[in-house]
């Protein structure tokens, strides 16, 4: 494979999971409401999820023996603020625990303060739509940053576009569906179009945290965005412009005078006279019925740069739903071969944070995995996969050549 060399002194070579997907009894947040609501869509729910929260050290010791260098997490608003303007400092201070023994085991962690789920009480009251939504999540984000003065990354906002997707299909933005329909909804990229409305809220939500952590911390902020990787078919050029813009290029844009942009890309679709196209059967499909395509990051990252103009990116997910751990291996040594041509071309990449570290939870069921790391949910046992190793040996490869 093309070794990427020429990366930056100081790049990140890591993993990435989110609080509601790993923790586990989430109570206090609309997902954990969604999961548990009888009448649901939702077919499994999240429960103890892999209980990350109490072992959260024993995930972030398997990353750095590895050799990986960086580990991305979240934050739960849900659990910080679990009534409006009620904050825990027991959960602040759990928080703070897990940025600590990170950066002791020597992972650099990068912050997420928002990964899809929000307090139940924010949900109740309107979510996004509610006029006070913007200061309602500055609150918050003003308390989150009392344990971040030593952090060098946090992201305000995880995939924007897709939450305002999420809020176009539960407010009736697609058709009725089923439990399985709207469960495959979510994890098979066949979701409604971004709300334009709940784009606008979001994109002032983030400028407000952006502010908030620049005066309150050194940390360089910005958010992650959901690369989709469209490309156009013969004849359709306006329909693909106008897709790629309300899926990607308008959250893109607002990250031109971002600390830096976190790039996240699984895989590809084209568009045609009909919009989005699904994901053809293919026996090379993984666990979440995309397309197998490595080539995904290096497009992802080609894309963000030129909306951008240039903001530094850091690749905040990139991975696999597979069961074959050779299969996640190939698809991750394609990936970085994309990432190492782009640096090569002298875009600014800042690091390599790979989807996830450990199996988890995927928004609705338990189906895909992802993880470098094996979790055995009846007994929480984590087992590396080789591709942790793997991964880590590139690591300290390219890590030896920046020195």
């Amino acid at each position: 494979m093309s070794t990427p060399s020429n990366v930056r002194h100081g790049f990140l070579w890591g993993a990435s999971t989110s609080p509601h997907q790993t923790e586990g009894a989430n109570t206090n947040s609309d997902w954990w409401h969604l999961e548990n609501d009888p009448a649901s869509f939702i077919s499994e729910r999240s429960g103890d999820a892999v209980d990350s929260y109490r072992r959260y050290g024993e995930d972030m010791r398997l990353l750095a023996g590895a050799g990986l260098t960086a580990y991305r997490f979240g934050i739960e608003w849900a659990r910080i603020e679990p009534n409006p303007g009620e904050f825990s400092q027991r959960e602040l201070d759990h928080y703070r625990r897990m940025i600590d023994t990170a950066i002791g085991l020597g992972l650099t962690p990068v912050v997420t303060l928002h990964h899809f789920t929000s307090p139940l009480w924010f949900a109740a009251m309107g979510g996004w739509l509610n006029p006070d939504a913007v200061e309602l999540f500055a609150r918050y984000v003003r308390q989150a940053t009392t344990i971040l003065q030593d952090v060098e990354w946090v992201c305000t906002i995880n995939e924007p576009n897709i939450v305002a997707s999420m809020t176009a299909l539960l407010r009736g933005g697609a058709p009725a569906l089923d439990g399985r329909a709207s469960v495959e909804a979510v994890t098979s990229l066949s979701l409604p179009t971004p709300d334009g409305e709940v784009a606008d809220i979001l994109t002032a939500a983030h400028r407000r945290a952006v502010e908030i952590v620049r005066a309150n911390t050194s940390a360089k902020a910005g958010w992650t965005v959901a690369g989709q990787q469209f490309v156009v078919t013969p004849g359709n050029e306006e329909i693909f412009a106008r897709t790629r813009w309300a899926w990607e290029d308008r959250f893109l844009e607002v990250s031109r005078v971002d600390d830096f942009i976190g790039v996240q890309a699984y895989t590809s679709q084209s568009v045609d006279e009909n919009g989005i196209v699904a994901h053809p059967q293919h026996p090379d499909n993984t666990l979440s019925g995309w397309a197998y395509r490595p080539d995904a990051l290096e497009m992802g990252l080609r894309h963000a740069w030129e909306i951008t103009g240039g903001t530094p990116m850091l690749v905040t997910e990139n991975g696999i739903a597979t069961a074959d751990d050779e299969v996640r291996i190939r698809y991750t040594e394609a990936a970085l071969d994309g990432l190492a041509h782009a640096v090569a071309d002298g875009l600014d990449v800042r690091g390599y944070l790979h989807w996830s570290a450990v199996d988890n939870y995927e928004w609705g069921h338990w189906g895909p995995t992802f993880g470098l790391i094996a979790v055995d949910r009846s007994t929480l046992e984590r087992q590396p996969r080789p591709s942790l190793a793997w991964l880590g040996a590139h690591a300290r490869a390219c890590l030896k050549e920046t020195i």
